[in-house]
């Protein structure tokens, strides 16, 4: 059953093991495609995956289906984050905010939300023009002006950036609210050929040999709101330094690896001079999810798994003898106890003990 399976997900979640987590969520879905939760936490485990853009589909998903879940918007917001979409990822938490009971949460993204759209929106004012007599020393002959010209280097019109995995290479350019049609994008064997054509502005190329060579057939694109993602198929599973092609003799590629051990932490190459330190932004959602407050099954797993874990052999014994005999509803950590004994069922005041029916 999908509770069954979602049970389970979340055991393989607090273990670590994310990807048996997209699994068994994903399983679960499949049989119950109408429960908003299996989403949030199928989203909550692509994020851990990195698989950013899954990540914000499945959040999307279970707000369609329920429009109050709190921690669907927070798992939207921070995947948007990490996507660089952060006018999206606070109109998310915003929205999370005024739906959960905790706010801290979603006040602290917010602000960080806040500082990093004002870091992105911040631009170097424009130097007064000096006068002659200013702008050239006196040892400074005219000639020697004229015959070295100053070149003014112009600012891309659209910000560009990469990531990778094993198997492609994402491509993200934010060109926000630009229509399909003004778009076109061709794929050669180490080629991309990015052109925008806005009626009214100048043309935008984007024209680059890349670093290594890809597979045009199953290289795609998709126009959304904010950006162009384009999403390049490798002809080999090698790590890309860069995304243009360069003449370096370096260390020579290596096999680029789909797991992360140790404190290594993948790494998102941008033309943006300041980067999210995802480490700490991590950690810090951890924590929170360890001190998120569960209910039902999930809660009641919990407590007993940490009791457990740090258990005698007695005491342990002891836990399971009494809440296998009691029907869930004594738990006993005195062997002495109950190890002589059945233990008898125990229900909360008013509530009528029933067997488990499997």
């Amino acid at each position: 059953m999908a509770s069954d399976l979602e049970l389970k997900a979340k055991e393989a979640f607090v273990e670590d093991h994310f990807e048996l987590a997209v699994e068994l969520l994903t399983q679960a879905i499949d049989l119950d495609p109408k429960i908003s939760t299996l989403f949030a936490d199928r989203a909550q485990a692509n994020i851990k995956l990195n698989n950013f853009t899954e990540a914000v589909a499945d959040a999307n998903k279970a707000i369609e289906l329920d429009p109050s879940l709190s921690k669907a918007y927070m798992r939207k917001g921070i995947a948007c984050m990490k996507l660089e979409e952060y006018q999206t990822a606070k109109t998310a938490l915003e929205t999370g905010a005024s739906l959960a009971e905790d706010k801290s949460r979603f006040v602290n993204l917010i602000k960080e939300c806040e500082k990093l759209i004002a870091e992105e929106s911040y631009t170097i004012p424009t130097q007064e023009k000096s006068t002659a007599q200013d702008a050239i020393p006196q040892d400074v002959q005219l000639q020697d002006l004229a015959e070295k010209p100053i070149v003014a280097v112009a600012k891309p019109k659209y910000r560009h950036e990469f990531y990778q995995k094993p198997e492609e290479v994402v491509v993200t350019i934010f060109a926000k609210g630009v229509s399909k049609e003004s778009i076109t994008v061709e794929f050669g064997e180490q080629i991309l050929s990015v052109k925008i054509d806005v009626p009214g502005e100048d043309s935008y190329v984007l024209q680059n040999r890349l670093f290594g060579k890809i597979v045009p057939s199953s290289c795609r694109y998709e126009v959304l709101s904010t950006k162009i993602e384009i999403r390049l198929a490798k002809a080999e599973s090698i790590h890309w330094k860069s995304l243009e092609f360069t003449t370096e003799t370096t260390v020579a590629p290596r096999a680029i690896v789909s797991s992360v051990t140790g404190t290594q932490r993948p790494t998102y190459p941008s033309s943006k001079p300041k980067r999210v330190d995802w480490d700490k932004l991590e950690a810090q959602v951890k924590k929170e999810e360890k001190d998120e407050n569960l209910d039902g099954d999930a809660a009641l797993n919990k407590f007993f798994r940490e009791i457990y874990q740090d258990a005698d052999e007695d005491t342990r014994r002891a836990m399971k003898k009494s809440f296998v005999e009691s029907n869930g509803t004594v738990l006993s950590t005195n062997w002495k106890e109950v190890g002589t004994k059945k233990v008898e069922g125990s229900p909360p005041d008013g509530m009528e003990l029933k067997k488990w029916e499997y």
